[in-house]
C-alpha cells in the first residue's frame, strides 16, 4: 500500500519543526517492517510517496493519523490506494488473472 501526502502553501517553511519527528515515526514503521521507502516528489516538493507493505490499509491510515506533518496541519490530506507491483525492486510481483 502506499499514500501521497499533499502540502499546504508554506510545508518547507514549517517542515523544520516536525521532521525530526515525523522520521521518527518513519524509523519506527520501518523497523517493524511495515515502511518500505518514502520520501518527498521534487520539482516542486509538494507531494510524498510512502510505500507500505501490510495485509490492509489500515497500517498506512494509522501511521498517517499519527504523522506530525498530518496533525500540526502541514498535510492537509492524504489517500490510501493499494498498489499491485508487477516488477522491479525485489519485490515479490502481483499475478494477474
Amino acid at each position: 500500500m502506499y499514500y501521497l501526502l499533499e502540502r499546504v502553501e508554506d510545508y518547507l517553511q514549517r517542515r523544520p519543526l516536525f521532521r525530526d519527528a515525523h522520521i521518527a515515526l518513519a524509523k519506527k514503521a520501518t523497523s517493524k517492517g511495515q515502511l518500505l521507502a518514502g520520501g518527498a516528489l521534487a520539482e516542486p516538493v509538494d507531494q510524498a510517496v510512502l510505500l507500505f507493505k501490510s495485509d490492509s490499509a489500515e497500517v498506512a491510515e494509522a501511521f498517517a493519523r499519527q504523522d506530525p506533518y498530518v496533525v500540526a496541519g502541514l498535510v492537509t490530506s492524504w489517500q490510501v490506494r493499494p498498489w499491485n507491483i508487477a516488477i522491479g525492486a525485489g519485490l515479490p510481483a502481483i499475478t494477474f488473472p
